[in-house]
């Protein structure tokens, strides 16, 4: 019996898990405009996996670097719903390297 499908499965649904709370507590301490950083983890992340010879550690690894690309998108989300008071609001969030050029760049959507 194969139970890799299903344990990739469960490993999958735990890190997708875990992406909605980085989602929210990044957007707290770091604010949205850490998107592109996040993005070219995913991005790296993704493309390492490729170069992995175990299943399991390549799927592990391609998985969280898809949930990272996934985040970076709903970081921008997750700021206007702290404005809005249905999650807590930081007003001192640190800065990016480069935040005045990431401003004038639209946010990803999916």
């Amino acid at each position: 019996m194969n139970l890799f499908g299903v344990l990739i499965g469960i490993a999958t649904l735990l890190i997708i898990g875990l992406g909605f709370v980085w989602v929210i507590r990044g957007e707290y301490y770091f604010g949205y405009l850490w998107w592109p950083y996040v993005m070219g983890t995913g991005v790296a992340l993704i493309g390492l996996s490729v170069f992995i010879a175990a299943d399991w550690l390549s799927a592990l690894i391609g998985i969280f670097g898809a949930s990272l690309i996934w985040g970076s998108t709903e970081l921008r989300d997750q700021t206007v719903r702290a404005e809005l008071g249905w999650y807590r609001f930081n007003p001192h969030k640190r800065l990016p390297p480069f935040a005045k050029w990431i401003k004038r760049w639209p946010t990803p959507k999916l």
